[in-house]
């Protein structure tokens, strides 16, 4: 039976249980539980000191050197690491570039414009929203089509409902790591060898898994990839995201949003476009220098840890909320909406009850503080370096409290 001896016994055997000190605000008393960290992680400690630096050194002292001397690369370079530590990347595939609404509208963009005479983009209903707003503007820009695959709000999409909809007219599939509502995990290499044996491009929103679910995008044939960098990254609100293109795409796919920045001479200033070659060609505008910084701390950590301890420790925590809940009587009327193996979810669980809208405001007042999705779900973000099994207790702890009162 799940309990807080149970959640104590959990963290004293956590190999990962001191790096929770690395971070801003694990000893913050006001903080009950903090269980939100798949939309907005936790600062480290190092970041903040970092960040404080960056005013009065890199950029006061260096000013405008410091794009000779690092600044101009850092997009690309530290698009290396996330490759190498988080995705499963050989170098020279990945840059940190835009938001992610607009590295997905260019890469949409680009992978239905390189497969010319194909008019569908499949893209499933519990995608994203923004995913799929892009797939509806860019289908009626380009005069497509899209294929909705039906999907499971407490599930996500799998072989035989993607295989129903490909065709030799699919142009691209975009598809989600882990289902933003769920924590569905999909099948990443099934899934892109079914869109390949059609002849289609596949494009996967990394956003919910990257950092907290372990990745071999060159190994699983992966296309092209998006992610963010705030949620298990820790890059910061607004910290910019990040596009994996497999080499052997990259001079094929001509990205839409031309700027200097992805220019094969941006310095010279010339007359027309001629795009660089490799992953620069996916820049536009001045990447987000200072936006880059907490990322640098996070990805060193991650590379410390290793991502098979933190998937280890993301099981066990995901593991326990779900003991937790399975304990409260039936009679409750709370359901858990996220899949019950760990190789089929991400870091986070969904659990559902109709009075959840208006509890979560309530446990925010309180400082538990998961986040809420429509129409009855709570999530509950677990971010394995920051987030303790007395913590995840502590939180579920309240929610049951107003369940009882209620």
């Amino acid at each position: 039976m799940a309990s807080l001896a149970r959640a104590e016994e959990l963290d004293a055997h956590d190999p990962l249980r001191s790096r929770r000190d690395l971070f801003v605000g694990s000893d913050d008393p006001g903080i009950v539980a903090y269980l939100d960290g798949n939309s907005l992680g936790r600062p480290l400690r190092a970041s903040a000191t970092r960040l404080a630096e960056f005013v009065p050194e890199a950029w006061g002292a260096r000013l405008i050197r410091g794009w000779d001397e690092e600044w101009f690369d850092l997009p690309l370079t530290l698009g290396d690491r996330i490759g190498a530590v988080t995705l499963g990347a050989a170098p020279g595939q990945v840059v940190v570039g835009d938001s992610t609404t607009v590295l997905l509208y260019k890469l949409i963009r680009a992978a239905v414009d390189a497969r010319p005479g194909r008019r569908e983009i499949v893209v499933d209903t519990d995608n994203f929203p923004t995913d799929r707003y892009l797939v509806e503007s860019i289908a009626a820009e380009r005069d497509l089509v899209v294929r909705w695959i039906e999907s499971d709000t407490r599930g996500g999409v799998t072989a035989p409902e993607l295989e129903a909809v490909l065709s030799d007219d699919t142009a691209l599939v975009l598809l989600s790591h882990v289902a933003y509502r769920s924590g569905f995990l999909a099948d990443v290499p099934a899934l892109t060898r079914l869109a390949h044996a059609a002849g289609a491009l596949v494009l996967w929103d990394v956003c919910h898994s990257v950092a907290s679910v372990p990745m071999d995008l060159d190994g699983w044939g992966v296309d092209i990839a998006v992610g963010c960098t705030y949620k298990y990254l820790n890059g910061g609100p607004g910290s910019p995201a990040f596009v994996y293109v497999r080499r052997e795409l990259q001079e094929s796919l001509e990205q839409p949003i031309q700027g200097w920045m992805g220019h094969a001479a941006p310095f010279d200033m010339g007359p027309g476009y001629s795009p660089a070659p490799g992953m620069r060609r996916f820049l536009s505008g001045t990447p987000s220098i200072v936006g880059m910084q907490a990322l640098r701390d996070m990805v060193d950590l991650i590379d410390q840890v290793g991502m098979p301890a933190i998937r280890r420790k993301s099981e066990t925590l995901t593991g326990f909320a779900i003991e937790v809940v399975d304990d409260w009587p039936a009679s409750w009327g709370v359901e858990v909406a996220t899949p019950r193996l760990p190789g089929s979810r991400g870091s986070h669980v969904t659990i559902e009850h109709p009075a959840f809208r208006e509890m979560t405001a309530e446990l925010w007042r309180r400082g538990v503080i998961p986040d809420f999705r429509a129409p009855q779900g709570m999530r509950l973000g677990l971010s394995p370096l920051s987030t303790s099994h007395v913590e995840l207790w502590n939180g579920l702890a309240a929610v049951r409290e107003l369940l009882v009162r209620r």
